[in-house]
This record gives C-alpha cells, structure tokens and sequence, in this order.
C-alpha cells in the first residue's frame, strides 16, 4: 500500500504550511500529493507551485470541477502539468455538487454521470493527440455550422496516457469511475463498508472487460495520533460534519446518503438539522465517534498501526492523508510517522 497527502484547500493562511508538508512528503518517499478546489484557490496552479518545489512525488488534483472548465481546457492544463512536472501529473475530477455548480460556475447540474462519461472521453482524445471531433449530448466539437476547426493538442504530455481519477461516492457513479477511469478518489471510506463500494467499481471494470487489478484505490483518511481517542477525534468532527451536513442542500447531499447507506441514518439527519440551523458546534458534536474512528485513523500509534492492515485488505492501493490538524510541527510529525507506521505493519510497497 502506497503513501499520498491531501493539502485539501489552500489559501486559509497555511500556504507555507501546506507546502512543508508537500517538501517532507516528496522526501520520505510518498507517491502523491493531492490539492483540492471549490470556489476559492484553484488546484492548477497550486499544482504547479508544489510540483516545481518537490522533485519525486506525484501532484494530482482532487478534484478539478467539471463544471469549471470546458474538457479541451482540462486536457491542455493535464498536459501542461504532467509537462512542467516531467510525468508527475494525475487527473482528480468530480463534478462538485449542484450549489456550487449551478452558484458559482452557472452550469446546470444536469445528468452528472452522462456529462462526466463525454468529458473524460473528450480528455482521453485530446491528450492521445488525435484530432479532437466528437458529438456527444452536452458537448459538440466542432461546433456545427460555424468557423471553429478540429484541432490537435500541440503539448507532448511526458507520458503516453496520464492517469484519470474520479471522485466518486453514490453507487452509478462508482461503476462509472470503474468504467471509464484508472482510479477512485474515496471520501468517508471505512474498510468495513468498502465491499459494498468496491462492488460497483467491480460492476463497471467489468462492463470494459477488466477487473479491479492495477486499479488504484486511493481513500483520504484524517489522521490523528495521541492517546485519548475522543481527543484525536475532535478535530476531525468539523470535517465531518460540513460534508454531512452542509456540502449541498437537505435534499442532495451525497455524502449525507453515504452516511446513511453506511448505517448511521439518525446521525446524519440530526447532524444535518443542526448544521443548516448554522448550530455549527452542535453538528460537530452529534458526528458518532464510531463513524469518525471508522473513517480515519486516530489514537495511539500501535492503534493506527494495526488498524492500517483494515485498509489495505480492504483493497486500498493508496492512502492518502489528510493532517490538517495541530500546528505544523505536529502534522509534520504525522507525516513522519505514517511511513513508519506502515513499513512496522508489514504493508510498505
């Protein structure tokens, strides 16, 4: 099982951070590091920041926003990167949720699973240098009647294919992700839940003739090491609770039926009751610390140890860390630690 870091958003006043953490990372020998986008920082160009400051680890962006960028523009950002990085550039994308969508880039959350199959097709044509024509429900190229031309990507990517990830969490659109992609970019992912997800991944492999084998599974799992376990799951409740309970509205929210499907249903409805009356402490509190303890790795370092075996039976390829938490000392100490943690358990790739 490999290593990964997710700096999740940046601009929150820990760039400097976020970018120690990146440089120790690419030291000890991880093999990716993630940055996610919203409607702040875009991941592009943090992207390209980490990556001209590192010199072995991946960057790859979880997510880029489908709704934010027309395919052929992510094609040439993906090849500008990988590029710029010398082959070290994976391809996160998600469709984001209808609020953001629809509120910040004025595109309607229509069909999300019928868009996303155009769009990494769109990609994979414009990034396999053939000249891009395509006819699809939401995207026409070149747009018929009109002066526009089909056109090559002039950019030589480093690689022959960059790798394509979708963010995935409903059960379609994890047999998508096993369709069309080369890995699943997980959320809330619990080894005990994971054979239920990793079906549908399973379904869509299928559908293409492969199966889940060199498919990479890479779950973002917060981690916090210390010998209170309630402790450790403080700073994680914050977390949890804006995706159960404010990511979308009451009735979409992908995450909130994640949680339910994972069999806290009460929780998740009271989390969100509490979140969208803005009692944000409240949401936080009502987060169940069987489902933190389940989706993260918190409390004492044997603990993590032995419980880092769950997730790579499970099938997880790449565990991507999320250290938000502490000043940065501490999480550069948990980027230390998991490697560690990982070779002691027997797990090191």
């Amino acid at each position: 099982m490999r290593l990964g870091l997710n700096l999740g958003y940046w601009g929150a006043g820990n760039d400097a951070d976020n970018l120690a953490l990146a440089r120790e990372a690419d030291r000890l020998g991880y093999s990716v590091v993630w940055a996610a986008e919203a409607y702040g920082s875009d991941a592009a160009t943090v992207l390209s920041w980490v990556a001209a400051q590192t010199d072995h680890i991946d960057v790859g962006s979880a997510v880029f926003q489908i709704p934010g960028r027309t395919p052929a523009n992510t094609a040439m950002t993906a090849a500008t990167l990988d590029t710029l990085s010398g082959g070290r550039f994976r391809l996160g994308l998600g469709v984001s949720g209808p609020q953001v969508s629809e509120g910040w880039h004025g595109v309607r959350f229509d069909k999300p699973l019928a868009r996303t199959r155009e769009y990494v097709a769109i990609i994979r044509k414009a990034l396999a240098r053939e000249r891009l024509t395509f006819e699809g429900e939401f995207f026409t190229l070149p747009l018929p009647d009109g002066p526009g031309k089909a056109l090559t990507l002039t950019v030589h990517p480093v690689r022959d294919q960059i790798p394509i990830y979708l963010a995935a969490v409903g059960p379609k659109n994890l047999e998508l992700a096993g369709e069309i992609a080369d890995g699943w970019l997980a959320i809330f992912y619990s080894p005990e839940f994971a054979p239920e997800l990793l079906a549908h991944l399973a379904a869509g492999r299928a559908k293409v003739g492969k199966t889940l084998s060199g498919f990479d599974i890479v779950p973002t799992v917060p981690v916090v090491i210390g010998d209170d376990l309630e402790a450790c799951a403080g700073p994680v409740r914050a977390y949890s609770a804006l995706y159960i309970g404010g990511m979308g509205s009451r009735d979409k929210n992908f995450y909130n039926a994640l949680a339910v499907r994972m069999g806290y249903d009460e929780a998740a409805a009271q989390i969100q009751d509490l979140y969208l009356g803005k009692d944000y402490a409240g949401a936080a509190n009502a987060v169940p610390l069987d489902f933190i303890d389940r989706t993260s790795l918190i409390g004492p370092r044997d603990r993590i140890r032995d419980r880092l075996a769950a997730y790579a039976d499970s099938g997880v390829t790449t565990l991507s860390v999320a250290v938000y938490a502490g000043p940065i000392e501490e999480r550069l100490a948990t980027v230390r630690a998991l490697p560690e943690l990982l070779a002691e358990a027997g797990l090191a790739e």
